[in-house]
């Protein structure tokens, strides 16, 4: 995965990033993010997103999973995506963290964290925009 760390927002995807979800819902796509119904999940050249969220420090291991989340969190905050899917999302970013290397112990954390507070940045309709679109 390529990506530019960015001013004003944190990072710039650089290249699509395609992933298998196992998220199966009616599909959506938006101008940055498309999900098909069987769960793909295609991040297009030029989303914004600012790593995990948190008391946390990106690393190369996390970049990805917390890519995966900013995005489809985003599409629940759009309606997209129903607040239900919630908890797949956040078991999705802890295996993405495990299956990218990143320590149980830190994982767990980071899951924690968004099993708990999450709910805060995916409500429907809160749409965040960052300062500038084309950092």
């Amino acid at each position: 995965m390529k990506y530019q760390k960015i001013r004003n927002y944190k990072y710039k995807l650089a290249d699509s990033v395609m992933i298998e979800t196992g998220i199966k819902s009616d599909g959506y796509s938006h101008y940055f993010f498309t999900l098909d119904k069987e769960g793909l999940l295609v991040i297009h050249k030029g989303y914004l997103w600012d790593g995990v969220s948190g008391p946390t420090v990106d690393t190369k291991n996390t970049m990805l999973s917390g890519l995966v989340h900013d995005a489809l969190y985003q599409a629940i905050r759009l309606g997209r995506l129903h607040p239900d899917f919630k908890p797949q999302v956040d078991n999705l970013f802890y295996t993405m963290l495990l299956d990218a290397g990143v320590n149980k112990i830190r994982a767990y954390y980071y899951y924690k964290a968004v099993k708990t507070f999450g709910h805060l940045s995916c409500r429907v309709g809160d749409i965040k925009i960052p300062k500038s679109l084309f950092a």
